[in-house]
């Protein structure tokens, strides 16, 4: 079973890679359909399920974002209860089982372990709370799923790496370092990644890193350097860029100078900076501002019964290991290299150039443009 069928519009955007930052669909849509749910106030509560704080990226951009889309969506009326889970699958699942005790209005989920979380979003759909799954396919019966395009997340890097690598045959050998296995996303990346490499070169060693945690990775990647032997390791895929500062890492502790093209993802502002100073190729700039309006929209629409808003919001479709058929919205992105770091991150005020072009790496700023 296919996890995901991108809609025309979807592979429209994919194919050229390019990044809308406006809403996505007929979000400006307003009304209510004939047959739209009971519809409650702007006294709304909204609960949010975050996995983990080893991404910097969910206190720092998603929390805040959905945040204050809520309060603007309600006149300042809704409210959003935070809980992360500091990448704890049972403490996710406590809770979940809180938010459902509260009665929170609609919970919006980042699954730490998608399969086990299962009955709790049973729970909540039986104790008639909408949950969206965010960012992650949870199980279970989800009313929708926001999230980007992960397959071709793994496309884009896979993709990257090999022109990053120049000229290649199958005998050239890389590392995989995968994200953990119990992050439905992180199957996706692999397998659009491996789309790519396959055939291409010789993935010599691949892991999938518990908890997607850096020095998860930074041991895996020391375990490939004594397999392989360093020399002969000529590119990196890894899933983002927390991983990636471990590999480079890993690679340092050895005594290499001369990196080979490594990979990541998220566009933390380490993973910039090391784009920068050319330690690491790229990462994968996605949308958190829209992924997180286009999720504080659904939530608020589906609990005020707002349906042909809703709808507009997911047009796509996506199954999951127990649902098929899910409404979804998936957002596209974008390779970022040294050349677009401007037109990205910095355009999308995600980071100044003050940010990333601190005194350590001030030199390498200039030396690829980057300034004011």
């Amino acid at each position: 079973m296919r996890p995901l069928r991108r809609t025309a519009t979807a592979v429209a955007a994919a194919s050229t890679m390019t990044l809308s930052l406006a809403a996505c669909g007929a979000l400006g849509v307003t009304g209510d359909s004939s047959e739209a749910s009971p519809t409650k106030g702007n006294d709304i509560t909204v609960g949010l399920l975050l996995p983990e704080t080893a991404n910097t990226r969910y206190d720092k951009f998603d929390y805040p974002i959905i945040r204050n889309k809520v309060q603007e969506l309600t006149d300042k009326q809704g409210q959003v209860v935070y809980l992360n889970a500091d990448a704890d699958a049972k403490k996710q699942a406590s809770q979940l089982q809180k938010m459902i005790d509260d009665q929170v209005d609609v919970i919006l989920l980042d699954a730490v372990d998608a399969h086990a979380i299962a009955g709790g979003v049973q729970k909540a759909k039986d104790a008639g709370i909408p949950v969206i799954a965010y960012d992650r396919l949870a199980e279970g019966p989800i009313d929708a799923y926001v999230s980007f395009d992960n397959e071709l997340v793994g496309e884009v890097q896979g993709r990257s790496l090999l022109e990053a690598m120049g000229e290649v045959d199958s005998s050239d050998k890389i590392v995989m370092m995968n994200g953990s296995l119990t992050d439905p996303n992180a199957k996706q990346f692999k397998a659009g990644a491996l789309s790519e490499l396959n055939g291409q070169v010789d993935v010599a060693k691949s892991y999938d890193t518990k908890d997607w945690k850096p020095e998860n990775a930074e041991a895996n990647m020391a375990q490939a350097i004594k397999a392989i032997g360093v020399n002969n390791i000529k590119g990196v895929y890894s899933a983002n860029d927390g991983m990636a500062g471990g590999v480079i890492r890993a690679l340092k502790a050895v005594g290499v100078t001369q990196l080979p093209p490594i990979t990541g993802q998220d566009a933390e502002l380490d993973g910039v900076q090391r784009i920068v100073a050319g330690e690491q190729y790229m990462s994968v700039y996605k949308s958190y501002p829209q992924e997180a309006e286009s999720a504080a929209e659904m939530a608020v629409a589906k609990v005020q019964g707002h349906d042909i808003q809703f709808d507009s919001l997911t047009q796509d479709q996506v199954d999951s290991p127990t649902d098929q058929d899910i409404r979804a919205l998936l957002v596209p992105v974008v390779a970022l290299t040294q050349d677009n770091i401007k037109e990205t991150v910095v355009a999308d005020g995600i980071y100044q150039l003050s940010d990333i072009c601190t005194a350590k790496y001030k030199a390498a700023c200039a030396a690829i443009g980057l300034s004011k």
